[in-house]
């Protein structure tokens, strides 16, 4: 079982360091959300109201959903973890975060830091300093 996870993630994709007592092993998952493009509606996950039109909603509406279904498989990767850092730009650590803690995992979340992008290596390195 591995104890430790580090996670690099944006709303594209997630690098997720597992580290066991004598190797490290990284996984990729690509979300293929891509963002759509709205006619001025804005950019957070509230409901649109009426002035943005049905085809906006239905656009967003689908958007969150491909996210929430990236979210549930980032976190099925993250089951066996006692002790997990997530990282990386953007809203999507603190989505994810959330998520977490609606299925009661919230609580193995050690720290949620902002990072700009990184390399693999990078993300590794940053993964076993923190655990350190």
């Amino acid at each position: 079982m591995t104890n430790r996870v580090g996670l690099w993630i944006d709303r594209k994709t997630a690098v997720i360091v597992a580290l066991d007592d004598k190797r490290a092993s990284i996984t990729r998952l690509e979300s293929g959300v891509r963002r759509l493009g709205y006619r001025g509606a804005p950019r957070s996950r509230t409901t649109y109201s009426a002035k943005y039109g049905q085809g906006d909603n239905q656009l967003h509406q689908q958007y969150l959903h491909h996210l929430d279904k990236y979210y549930k498989q980032v976190a099925s990767r993250l089951r066996g973890a006692s002790n997990i850092l997530i990282f990386g730009p953007g809203e999507a650590k603190s989505d994810l975060k959330k998520h977490l803690t609606r299925q009661k995992a919230g609580d193995r979340v050690v720290n949620v830091e902002t990072a700009d992008k990184m390399t693999e290596r990078q993300i590794l390195a940053k993964v076993r300093k923190h655990f350190q």
